[in-house]
């Protein structure tokens, strides 16, 4: 069963049935919360993918809410001679032109708006999917079906699935981290039936703090809490923790089998490796200036909540980490599309643009797959004089690096951007693209659940080959 990644029943328990010891960072224990013994291997160690990969690693940008595709990365010319006319026969709308105006952008001439100058400068690496379409038009299912596969069932994420399949390169890390996920949207990076160790690592980052002394440096509080024990230094926990491990052993010696202590166990040993290693990379504070300004990192910036988010991607790929999610909301503009699109795209451009820059320039653009997308887009007719409603059937997403043939435009919707038309791409033939960029078969790649083998594309989706280089 090499090829396919097949869990026995008792390695589904031990790993499901997890207690998070170390309460103090319980955070952090994700991963190892259920490793087995000694004598069996390790769930979380680098596994050969199916094929050779053209990526291995994923910075996935999630943009909570629908980005109108209309008014940043789908030009469509139609709306603004059809102004103001009729969008159906009961002329209950109109259709609403974009306010920004669109360009032909690099050596490829690929259309963006101009919401986006900064990342319009990586226009030849930007490849451009405006075909693409989901099955509901409703915020809750439709970002479940993005994160997982299935908007009616809880189900393993797509980063869960990715740490099940490869594993991590850096056994002191997570391999899968969400920086600043939704209060209480766990379903987004849960591992479902999956074993626990897979799901994702919540680390919320805020902004950072003004100064009175412009000259000095902010300190700022560790995304993570209790990283440092407040009562022992090294030495004096180390000890605590071999005399606690001691008796752990001893238990379970006793019990033979008893996966909540074999997870608490493992969980123990991650957590203090973590302590030395996370705090360190989660410090912006020691990026140098020029690469805190790149990014948009600074007090009372607009780019520095998200602007973080993007340093600390590029410091979590370049430490191993195997998936990385974004959180960046509310892209949900029912009104007031000039005024909060604007603020959107303006909170986000420079840190994504400074993001595939800092990637190249260490080389790591090649072996990084950044992908940016909503759970759909938006209306090309007016809603409430100034936004736009949901659109499930046509909207955009786009890919950078890790095998992907930039400079281009794949796919269409119709002349005013209602419809997906041309090369469509359904989120399941995503994943089974985003996955075979990483050396994964989506069909190989499943998990025996209730007597059937489940796997994240469901029983659909076809790897999109025209955006592969």
């Amino acid at each position: 069963m090499s090829e396919q990644r097949v869990w026995s029943r008792r390695q589904w328990l031990q790993s499901t049935s997890c207690g998070f010891g170390y309460v103090a960072l319980a955070a952090l224990c994700h991963e190892a919360a259920a490793r087995e013994g000694a004598a069996s291997a390790n769930p979380l160690a680098p596994r050969a993918p199916h094929f050779p990969p053209r990526a291995k690693h994923v910075i996935f940008m999630y943009m909570q809410g629908g980005p109108s595709h209309v008014d940043t990365f789908d030009y469509k010319p139609q709306l603004a001679k059809d102004a103001d006319k009729s969008a159906d026969q009961r002329g209950r709308r109109v259709w609403m032109p974009s306010p920004w105006k669109f360009r032909r952008r690099g050596q490829s001439g690929v259309w963006i708006s101009d919401l986006f100058p900064h990342l319009a400068q990586h226009a030849d690496q930007l490849c451009i999917i405006n075909g693409m379409y989901t099955d509901v038009p409703n915020h809750r299912a439709a970002t479940v079906l993005l994160q997982t596969g299935e908007f009616r069932f809880v189900r393993p994420s797509m980063g869960a699935w990715i740490n099940y399949g490869l594993g991590t390169e850096n056994q002191n890390l997570p391999g899968f981290v969400v920086l600043n996920p939704r209060v209480g949207d766990t379903l987004t990076y849960g591992s479902g039936f999956l074993p626990a160790p897979y799901q994702g690592t919540p680390v919320r980052l805020g902004a950072a703090p003004r100064r009175r002394n412009p000259r000095r440096r902010p300190t700022v509080p560790s995304p993570i809490p209790n990283l440092k024990n407040p009562y022992l230094d090294p030495d004096s926990q180390h000890k605590q923790l071999e005399l606690i491990q001691w008796m752990n052993r001893r238990r379970l010696q006793q019990d033979q089998v008893h996966p909540e202590l074999e997870g608490v166990i493992q969980s123990y040993e991650l957590a203090f490796r973590m302590q030395t290693t996370v705090p360190e990379l989660v410090d912006l504070s020691n990026e140098s200036e020029k690469t805190l300004e790149l990014y948009g990192v600074g007090p009372g910036k607009v780019t520095d909540r998200f602007g973080r988010q993007c340093l600390l991607a590029r410091r979590l790929v370049e430490n191993g980490v195997r998936f990385v999610m974004l959180n960046h909301g509310s892209w949900d503009q029912h009104r007031a599309l000039r005024q909060r699109l604007g603020r959107n795209c303006q909170e986000t451009d420079q840190p994504i643009a400074a993001l595939i820059a800092d990637l190249k320039a260490r080389g790591l653009l090649e072996e990084t797959l950044i992908v940016w997308c909503g759970e759909f887009g938006r209306t090309p007719h007016v809603q409430n004089n100034d936004g736009r409603d949901h659109n499930s059937r046509g909207f955009t997403a786009w890919m950078c690096g890790g095998g992907v043939r930039g400079g281009q435009h794949y796919g269409k919707t119709d002349p005013h951007g209602v419809e997906a038309v041309e090369d469509k791409v359904h989120i399941h033939d995503l994943h089974a693209t985003i996955l075979h960029l990483l050396g994964l078969d989506h069909k190989r790649l499943t998990f025996r659940f209730s007597g059937r083998d489940f796997r994240l594309t469901g029983v659909s989706g076809s790897v999109v080959q025209g955006i592969i280089g």
